[in-house]
């Protein structure tokens, strides 16, 4: 009985990622009819590389959302994160000392959201939205309005580099989709997590510890904004005080057009991927189309409402069947 749910839930899942891989390819077609610049190598590579940081921030959310929770301070996160990598980096020399604190500032980030949450038993929305202005608040103080600039080249590559022409941080992004596709699907914290998720009440009643796995889910969150931070500093190769502000939306965004529901159980990392690939096409092509940068945002909330939106009807009609 069980193997046959978990066929019909993975042909589910597949065939929502399908559509959505359709509409990432109708995107292609329309660009390439739109602008010549789209097929050039460059600007698909460049397309990868900003789909792959997105995805890094994205993938760790995607899993407090599968817990009907959510994650408001991963763009905050990713500023302290590559903050104090960069102030380690400037005054050790040691670019692997600078990455291993900007993932330890990330993860702890995670653990006070987690606690904050589970054993607070906080709203997600407020918990992590305090945080947001907490974090920023002591990055503002850290930084004192001071920019640093100028790191390792070896550690520059990870977020400028290449290796037989595609940018490291592509390899990377897969070998987190992998890891992430592992973890949420063929493991017990995986499946505990969907249980969570789509009914925390007969979660706890089939003995799933809800205030660890919640904290497990927070704390990866975290762990993957301080990487998606180091990520962007080598890529920027400079940081300040506000450096992260504009991620958050777009990740929540990549999430839900990856089909991952804000009502928790429902979503894939792999269909995350899709959905960063699916924004980073829009962006980039209002960018060829020389549209004013300005209507990035709106576009990018415009993308979430109907998100959640055709998510609120699936849901009513899935009840509605029921």
């Amino acid at each position: 009985m069980k193997s046959t749910l978990r066929i019909a839930a993975l042909a589910a899942e597949l065939k929502t990622i399908g559509y959505r891989l359709a509409a990432a390819l109708a995107i292609c077609v329309v660009l390439t009819f739109l602008s010549d610049a789209f097929l050039t190598t460059n600007n698909l590579m460049n397309v990868l590389r900003q789909a792959s940081l997105l995805f890094l921030l994205a993938s760790g959310l995607t899993l407090v959302i599968l817990t009907a929770g959510l994650d408001l301070s991963v763009g905050a996160n990713i500023g302290l994160s590559a903050c104090i990598a960069a102030s380690i980096m400037k005054l050790t020399g040691s670019a692997l000392l600078g990455a291993a604190c900007g993932v330890g500032i990330g993860l702890t980030i995670g653990l006070a959201n987690g606690l904050l949450v589970a054993l607070m038993r906080m709203p997600p929305f407020i918990a992590t939205y305090g945080m947001l202005w907490v974090v920023h608040g002591i990055t503002y103080w850290f930084m004192a309005g001071t920019t640093l600039y100028g790191f390792p080249p070896a550690f520059r590559a990870l977020g400028s580099g290449y290796f037989l022409g595609v940018p490291i941080p592509v390899y990377l992004m897969f070998v987190f989709l992998t890891l992430g596709a592992f973890f949420s699907q063929r493991t017990t914290y995986g499946q505990e997590i969907y249980a969570i998720g789509a009914n925390r009440e007969a979660a706890r009643l089939s003995g799933v510890p809800i205030v660890k796995r919640l904290i497990l889910v927070y704390a990866v969150s975290g762990a993957m904004a301080g990487l998606a931070s180091l990520v962007f500093l080598a890529r920027m190769n400079s940081a300040e005080g506000d450096i992260g502000e504009a991620f958050t939306l777009p990740a929540i965004a990549a999430a839900l057009i990856g089909g991952t529901s804000l009502f928790g159980g429902i979503g894939t990392v792999s269909g995350t991927l899709v959905g960063a690939l699916i924004l980073t096409l829009v962006l980039n092509g209002m960018n060829l189309l020389t549209i004013d940068a300005s209507w990035q945002p709106l576009v990018t909330g415009v993308i979430v409402l109907l998100a959640v939106f055709f998510d609120t009807l699936t849901r009513r009609g899935e009840e509605a069947r029921k």
